[in-house]
């Protein structure tokens, strides 16, 4: 993101055991580079180990027909069922159901099922709106570890279950920069860049790994090298990955099935926040509007105020600036 870049030059060393923790080896560039190649590999040693392919009945149901497709076991997804069906229902479906089980488009089908398609305008489809808002937050994501100088320290920490009600997306990061409040122009910034994946049309890849290729993906993350094993330990030594163009991190998921199906989005604030571990981050926040669905401009100015304030959707963080502001005041009496 080289507008950003250009505008944040300023690094620090924090005064406690957390910045030693987030000191790697590798540089950015490195480190970004070792994880797509290994996704890349993994991606293709899974399906070179699927040997002699078998067929299965995939059963299409809309409100109007039944199609049956003669599909291939663990290789054909959702995604490309739609793209038998007709092209603009390939563009316009975000997630899927198989057998009543949410779905990611890009996730191979692995026997006979009855498929569902959804689109962001799918009536009263909560499994839609979380998976959008997570997607937003994995885009976030892809922003935020773009956006700084080589030389300034950043690691993604993670963000929080997808809560509508919350009023924005969110994605928690360590960045080396102390006491940073993001100018209007950057957050300007920001925002481009989001929208830049949106009209690029990216295609959100899905991998399952094991947790032994996880921890090499992410070792120079020292909040990733901790969650992954807890992960892994509640899923059965499997990592969730998800990929846009050159970035990598965990999920759970279920995300949409393309950054295209975004609208209208603004990357709105950033909070210096602290975890009850004494870790101390920035959580970048934004709003955004699924393709398609269009508000005027006074209730959208509504959403980006709503949007700008602090989101305490996951585990309750102290604002630093405000605990600090507070024992100042104490002193003072």
């Amino acid at each position: 993101m080289q507008g950003y870049k250009s505008l944040v030059t300023i690094t620090f060393k924090y005064n406690n055991p957390i910045y030693s923790r987030c000191i790697s080896s590798l540089s950015k560039s490195e480190a970004k580079a070792n994880r797509n190649e290994l996704f890349e590999k993994e991606k293709s040693r899974q399906r070179s180990s699927i040997g002699r392919v078998e067929k299965i009945n995939v059963t299409y149901q809309n409100y109007e027909d039944e199609i049956i497709m003669l599909m291939n076991k663990n290789l054909s997804t959702p995604h490309d069922c739609a793209k038998h069906i007709s092209e603009g229902v390939a563009k316009f479906s975000a997630l899927a159901s198989v057998d009543d089980t949410t779905w990611d488009l890009h996730k191979p089908l692995t026997s006979d099922c009855r498929l569902q398609l959804y689109t962001m305008k799918t009536p009263a489809n909560r499994a839609v709106n979380n998976a959008f808002w997570r997607t937003c937050s994995f885009m976030l994501g892809a922003v935020i570890d773009s956006a700084f100088k080589d030389n300034v320290t950043c690691h993604l920490h993670s963000f929080p279950v997808p809560n509508v009600k919350s009023g924005s997306f969110t994605h928690d990061a360590f960045v080396e920069l102390e006491d940073w409040k993001p100018t209007a122009a950057e957050l300007k910034v920001l925002s481009a860049e989001f929208a830049k994946l949106i009209n690029d049309e990216l295609p959100v890849e899905r991998l399952e790994v094991d947790e032994n290729l996880a921890l090499e993906m992410f070792k120079d993350n020292p909040f990733k090298t901790i969650q992954i094993p807890q992960i892994a330990k509640n899923n059965e030594n499997k990592i969730t990955l998800y990929k846009i163009r050159d970035h990598i991190d965990i999920s759970r998921g279920p995300m949409v099935g393309n950054t295209f199906l975004m609208g209208r989005c603004t990357i709105s604030a950033v909070h210096k926040v602290q975890t009850d571990a004494g870790e101390n981050l920035y959580r970048f926040q934004g709003i955004a509007l699924p393709k398609g669905i269009m508000v005027n401009h006074f209730i959208y100015s509504m959403l980006e105020e709503r949007s700008k304030k602090l989101n305490q959707n996951t585990w309750m963080p102290q604002r630093i600036e405000a605990d600090v502001e507070e024992k100042m005041a104490i002193a003072s009496n």
